[in-house]
C-alpha cells in the first residue's frame, strides 16, 4: 500500500502563484511516474503535469504549459506542482497520483486539494 498526502491549495488571485506537495509513504517507494490530476465541477479529470520517477522527465497539456512544473524529490518520496500564471479556470480539486509500474494505471491517489483562482 502506498499513501499520499497532499498539502497547500487554498485561494490566490488570478495570476498568482501556489505550490501543492504530495508525500508518499507506505511500502518501499519506487514507482513508475506521479502526476497531478485536477477536477473542476462538471469537468472530466485531467493530468496537468507526470513525471517519471527515473530520469525525472517530465509532460503537461497545452493548457497548464510554461505555467506549471511538476518536480520530484526522490530521496523524500514527494512530489510538488508549482504553479504560477494561476487563471480562474484552474479552479479545482488537484490530486496526486502514483503509478506503480509501466503498462498499469495510476493506482494510488492522494485526498485531494480545493485549488480557488478568484479573478
Amino acid at each position: 500500500q502506498v499513501q499520499l498526502v497532499e498539502s497547500g491549495g487554498g485561494l490566490v488571485q488570478a495570476g498568482g502563484s501556489m505550490m501543492l506537495s504530495c508525500a508518499a509513504s507506505g511500502r518501499t517507494f519506487s514507482p513508475y511516474a506521479m502526476a497531478w490530476f485536477r477536477q473542476a465541477p462538471g469537468k472530466e479529470r485531467e493530468a496537468v503535469g507526470v513525471i517519471r520517477w527515473s530520469g525525472g522527465s517530465a509532460d503537461y497539456p497545452s493548457s497548464v504549459k510554461g505555467r506549471f512544473t511538476i518536480s520530484r524529490d526522490n530521496a523524500k518520496n514527494t512530489v510538488s506542482l508549482q504553479m504560477i500564471k494561476l487563471k480562474p479556470e484552474d479552479t479545482a480539486v488537484y490530486y496526486c497520483a502514483v503509478r506503480t509500474a509501466f503498462g498499469s494505471g495510476y493506482n494510488y491517489w492522494g485526498q485531494g486539494t480545493q485549488v480557488t483562482v478568484s479573478s
